[in-house]
């Protein structure tokens, strides 16, 4: 068993990094003050921040290259039982999280429910549970082949739809883009997230079929890596197919601007190709070096991920919530604590450095009782 774990142990801190900075990029001291880095591309564009979430997405494919073969020769029911609570669970889990802290106060100073009506229903969590779902089906019933074709073909299906659905004048843009205008027509203006100004979910339906690939694309990853071992060999291709989607990438942005927020075609290939580097870096210095005194701190996030980013978001909205004086925790800690001895843009990544450490010792308390929360 310790042999199985630190055979694929790159892959778990690969995890791990992933959500440590996930919950960094998430959580500044401030989002007006931040280090450029830190923040995602404004509209069309790419910043380190933009892979954060679709590395979750290859993350999860990953681990379902270790998990997939055991419906194999198993009934059908078995199957869908598995995948389809997984889904609901996970979807209901962000739909909560929207919905959190579940009271307001009301107009005579008491407190009444949140409506329904107004709660987010695309989101991060959402999305990782349709990608997975739809993922499963792919992988499960179709070989490996049929997953790369399926992929090659969902990338242009996208392409097409966001071109010709979307506005004449420029079908690329925050309100002519194709998704927003079938989110509107299903979810309605109040359930989307309107944090770029109007009315549009970065995690819009349309947008999760090319999302579907990275999930895809890690488990292809995460199985060839499975099926040849940590080898130069091994690291040499996933170099060179890493290299040949960026370039693709950067080719495609010519015509389908690279764009996380509308989840682009070359988005997907950007992404995807950086991640296969970076994971064969990964496989370089954890496997092949031997070099590990430093990867138990990603472990940590690796071995509760889900359960630690939720918590993250749970954490986070609660800071805000409590107050101090006349301002929230939140804003104690960021602007009159580190902001003592901090510069803002300073105070407001040290805010983030120290609210990831409180998640990661939450994660670490689970990790020596051998607690693994599983969806």
């Amino acid at each position: 068993m310790v042999e199985q774990q630190a055979r694929y142990l790159a892959l778990d801190v690969f995890r791990g990094m992933t959500i440590c900075f996930m919950i960094i990029v998430n959580s500044p001291g401030s989002w007006d003050i931040a280090y450029a880095p830190l923040l995602h591309a404004s509209w069309h564009g790419f910043t380190p921040t933009d892979l954060v979430f679709p590395s979750f997405l290859f993350a999860v494919g990953n681990a379902m290259a270790f998990s997939l073969h055991k419906f194999d020769g198993k009934p059908e029911g078995l199957f869908w039982r598995k995948v389809l609570k997984r889904t609901v669970v996970i979807f209901l889990l962000g739909f909560l999280m929207y919905w959190f802290p579940f009271f307001r106060t009301a107009t005579d100073g008491g407190l009444e429910l949140r409506p329904l009506a107004e709660t987010r229903i695309p989101g991060v969590l959402q999305r990782i549970a349709l990608c997975y779902l739809f993922a499963s089906i792919v992988l499960h019933y179709g070989s490996k082949k049929f997953a790369v074709l399926f992929s090659i073909g969902a990338l242009v299906l996208y392409w097409v739809i966001a071109y010709f659905l979307g506005d004449a004048t420029d079908p690329y843009s925050l309100a002519g883009n194709a998704g927003l205008k079938l989110d509107l027509f299903l979810f309605g203006e109040k359930h989307l997230y309107h944090g770029e100004g109007i009315a549009f979910d970065p995690e819009g339906l349309i947008s999760t079929l090319p999302a579907i690939v990275n999930v895809i694309a890690g488990y292809l990853a995460g199985d060839f890596i499975k099926r040849y071992g940590n080898s130069y060999e091994t690291i040499a291709k996933l170099m060179i197919a890493g290299a040949v989607l960026i370039t693709v990438a950067l080719g495609w942005d010519m015509t389908f601007p690279i764009n996380k927020k509308l989840w682009t075609s070359s988005f997907v290939l950007l992404t995807v190709g950086l991640d296969l580097v970076l994971l064969s870096v990964l496989i370089f210095i954890v496997e092949l070096s031997a070099k590990r005194n430093w990867t138990y701190f990603f472990e940590v996030f690796g071995r509760n991920p889900l359960f630690i980013y939720l918590l993250s978001e749970v954490l986070l909205i609660t800071l805000y919530l409590i107050p101090l004086g006349n301002k929230s925790l939140q804003e104690w800690l960021y602007a009159d604590f580190f902001g003592s001895f901090a510069s803002p843009i300073n105070a407001s990544f040290l805010f983030a450095i120290f609210f990831m450490l409180i998640n990661w010792l939450a994660g670490y308390l689970l990790d020596k009782k051998r607690i693994y929360i599983k969806v």
